[in-house]
C-alpha cells in the first residue's frame, strides 16, 4: 500500500515543477469543465428569464388598464420560476467552487514548494489564485449575464425604436474606445502592484519597521495610480450615460409610442442597458488583473 502512494506524490511533484497543471481562467475552465458548465447553463436561463420581465410588467399594466389580472398572473410565473432557479443556481455555486478552490490552491502551494519560492512569494501568490477562482464563483456569472443581457436589449430595443438604439450601440462604443486606449496601462499598474504585494511577507519580517512602512507606502501609491485610472474611465463614461438617460424618454416620445405599456417596457430596457453596460468597465479591469496574476504564477 505505501509504494503506490509514493509514486503518486512523486508524479505529482514532477507535474507541479515541469508546470503541468495550469490555473488560468481558460485552463480552469477546461479542467472542471462540467461543473462549471453546469452552473454557467444555469445562469444563461436566468438571463433570458430576466429579459422577460420588463416586457411582462408592461402586459401586467396594459392587462389591469383592460380590468384583468392575466397579466399580473404572468409576472408571478416568471418571478417564481426566476427565484427557483436563481435559488438552485447559488446553492450549487458554492459547493462547486469551494472544492475548486481547495484543489487548485493546495496544488498551487506545493508546486511552488518544490521550486522553493519564498514563504512571501507563496502567500502571495495563494491570495491571487484565490481571485482568479473567486472570479468564477461571483464574476464569471454576473459577466454572462451582462453580456446576454445586453445583446438581447439591443435586439428588443431596436426592434421598439432604431434612434435610441443606435445611442445604445454608441455607448458601447465608446467603452471599447476607452479600453483599447488605457488596457496596457492598466495591465502594467495592476503589474507593479502586484510585485509589491509579493514582497509584503518579507517587508513585515524585517526588524527595521521603516522597511514595512515603504512597503505599504509603494503599495498604496500603485493602488492610488490604479483608482485614478478608473475615476477618469467613470467620468467618461457616465457623461455618455447621462446623455443616453435624457435622450431616450424624448426618442420615445417623439417616435410615435402611444402605448402606455409599451413606453414603460422601453424605458425599463434601456434603464437595464445602462445598468449593465455601467459594470463593463469593472469586469474589463479585473480580466485585465486576472490575465497579470495567471502571467506571474508561471501559467
Amino acid at each position: 500500500m505505501t509504494q503506490p502512494v509514493t509514486t503518486v506524490s512523486k508524479s505529482t511533484d514532477d507535474d507541479y515543477t515541469k508546470g503541468k497543471h495550469k490555473y488560468s481562467l481558460l485552463s480552469i475552465f477546461t479542467r472542471f469543465k462540467w461543473r462549471v458548465s453546469l452552473t454557467l447553463s444555469l445562469v444563461v436561463i436566468e438571463t433570458l428569464l430576466e429579459l422577460l420581465f420588463p416586457l411582462a410588467i408592461g402586459w401586467a399594466i396594459n392587462s389591469l388598464l383592460e380590468q384583468s389580472y392575466n397579466g399580473i398572473y404572468l409576472l408571478a410565473t416568471l418571478g417564481s420560476i426566476s427565484i427557483l432557479i436563481g435559488s438552485a443556481r447559488r446553492f450549487y455555486d458554492t459547493r462547486v467552487y469551494a472544492h475548486i478552490y481547495q484543489v487548485v490552491t493546495s496544488e498551487m502551494v506545493a508546486r511552488e514548494k518544490v521550486k522553493k519560492q519564498s514563504v512571501s512569494t507563496i502567500t502571495a501568490r495563494s491570495s491571487l489564485l484565490t481571485e482568479i477562482v473567486e472570479f468564477f464563483e461571483n464574476s464569471l456569472p454576473e459577466i454572462i449575464t451582462v453580456t446576454i443581457g445586453t445583446v438581447g436589449l439591443l435586439i428588443i430595443i431596436s426592434a421598439i425604436n432604431l434612434n435610441i438604439f443606435l445611442a445604445c450601440l454608441a455607448l458601447l462604443a465608446l467603452i471599447t474606445l476607452i479600453y483599447c486606449v488605457i488596457g496596457n496601462t492598466n495591465y502594467q499598474l495592476n503589474e507593479s502592484y502586484n510585485n509589491e504585494l509579493e514582497y509584503q511577507v518579507d517587508a513585515i519580517k524585517q526588524p527595521n519597521v521603516e522597511h514595512a512602512k515603504a512597503h505599504f507606502r509603494r503599495l498604496m501609491r500603485w493602488n492610488i495610480e490604479l483608482s485614478d485610472l478608473e475615476t477618469g474611465t467613470y467620468f467618461i463614461l457616465w457623461a455618455g450615460i447621462v446623455a443616453l438617460f435624457v435622450y431616450a424618454p424624448i426618442a420615445a416620445i417623439d417616435g410615435g409610442l402611444v402605448n402606455y405599456g409599451l413606453i414603460v417596457a422601453l424605458l425599463m430596457y434601456v434603464f437595464d442597458f445602462i445598468g449593465k453596460v455601467s459594470a463593463l468597465p469593472l469586469y474589463v479591469q479585473q480580466v485585465i488583473r486576472l490575465k497579470e496574476i495567471s502571467n506571474r504564477i508561471g501559467l
